[in-house]
C-alpha cells in the first residue's frame, strides 16, 4: 500500500456529473442551481432562455451572456451533449416540484433545456 501524499483536488461537482451522465449513458442530465435557468440578463429573471443548442450556449460564454458560476455549468452540459447525452437541463432547485414540472413537460420546461 503505497503511503497517502496529502494532496487535495478541487473538482466541480457539476464537471462530475456531466462526466458521470456521459460515462452511463444518460438520456437526461439535470444539474439543480439556486437560478431559474440561464437568463439574458442575470439580474432580470423574466429573460429566462428555454431552449438553446451546443452551439448557441457556446456563444452565450463567448458573449460574456453566460458568467461567473454559471459557466461550469454550461460547460459540462455541452461536453455531456458532445458525449452523447440526449438534453441537458439546468434549473431552480428552490421551486417545489421543479424536477418533475421540467421532465414531465412536452415544450419548454421551467429551466432551460440544452440540446445537441
Amino acid at each position: 500500500m503505497q503511503p497517502t501524499t496529502g494532496q487535495s483536488y478541487n473538482v466541480n461537482a457539476d464537471t462530475v456529473a456531466g462526466e458521470l451522465a456521459a460515462a452511463l449513458g444518460a438520456e437526461k442530465l439535470i444539474l439543480l442551481t439556486d437560478t431559474p435557468g440561464i437568463l439574458r440578463d442575470y439580474h432580470d429573471s423574466s429573460t429566462i432562455i428555454t431552449t438553446l443548442d451546443i452551439s448557441e450556449a457556446r456563444e452565450l460564454i463567448e458573449s460574456g451572456v453566460v458568467g461567473g458560476g454559471m459557466i461550469p455549468k454550461v460547460n459540462c452540459c455541452v461536453r455531456s451533449l458532445a458525449q452523447g447525452v440526449r438534453a441537458a437541463h439546468i434549473i431552480d432547485g428552490r421551486i417545489a416540484n421543479a424536477l418533475l414540472l421540467e421532465i414531465f413537460t412536452d415544450d419548454a420546461g421551467i429551466g432551460t433545456k440544452i440540446v445537441a
